[in-house]
């Protein structure tokens, strides 16, 4: 499950335009919603850790764990820069034993959608209860969702960005697999240096699962969590056939 290799040196052009800001707000307002808001959390797969300084910003203490080294050298980096103290290691949420009690557990951008097999989503579930701290500890993550999955499906896609050295050029193409409820993202990257002209090429497939809330829940149900509730990532209001992507917000019991 090993993704983002050296797509993760220009992860962050591509995503510059991503409001990390609003989305942590988004965050806070539902761990205030449905936990005690602010206090502990860890992250699984914190990528490079925008999130987590956010909410650290808010009154937040964060831990982030990725299994990427150089998204988590990545993180670092920027919370050296905006000044905020953050506990970033290199783990698979797998198989990560905490050494400590969160009040919550978050996991964004769609990392449990990189779980393709039931086992690997039932392991990062087991470990995510064990990070809480008691009975009423939130988790909370967002997936693909697949009702908006299969009524819009997956199409190829360009986008371009750049940073100081390079410009970039991103072409996803979609294979989908209706026997797993898997979506291979096939990624070709052309990044051509500003300087001499030259060109190198990163392939990379990302797999992602969409996920039906029935599943969810009876997965949660057996990893000692109690769903309840499931949200549009972009309105926050019930997720119907146009949510493409959906936060689950479980409690531990």
């Amino acid at each position: 499950m090993e993704v983002f290799q050296d797509y993760a040196l220009y992860y962050n052009a591509f995503y510059q335009d991503k409001n990390y800001m609003a989305e942590a707000g988004q965050i806070d307002t539902l761990l205030k919603k449905y936990g005690n808001g602010a206090g502990k959390i860890i992250n699984f797969g914190c990528g490079t850790g925008r999130h987590d300084i956010e909410l650290s910003k808010m009154g937040y203490r964060c831990k982030g764990i990725d299994m990427s080294p150089l998204m988590i050298e990545t993180a670092k980096n920027n919370s050296r820069k905006e000044a905020v103290e953050i506990d970033f290691s290199v783990a698979d949420i797998r198989s990560y034993v905490p050494v400590e009690k969160y009040d919550s557990v978050i996991s964004l951008f769609h990392v449990m959608s990189y779980q393709n097999s039931n086992e690997d989503l039932l392991a990062s579930f087991r470990a995510a209860r064990a990070a809480l701290d008691k009975n009423k500890g939130i988790f909370l993550f967002d997936v693909w969702y697949g009702p908006g999955v299969l009524s819009d499906k997956p199409s190829v896609r360009v986008k371009e960005a750049e940073n100081n050295n390079y410009q970039l050029v991103r072409i996803a193409r979609p294979v989908m697999h209706d026997d797993r409820n898997v979506v291979d993202v096939c990624y070709e990257v052309l990044v051509i240096d500003k300087e001499s002209g030259k060109t190198k090429v990163i392939n990379e497939v990302h797999n992602m699962r969409y996920f039906f809330k029935p599943e969810l829940e009876y997965y949660l149900k057996q990893t000692g969590f109690e769903l309840i509730d499931n949200l549009d990532c972009v309105t926050l209001g019930r997720t119907n056939y146009e949510s493409w992507t959906s936060y689950f917000i479980a409690r531990a019991v």
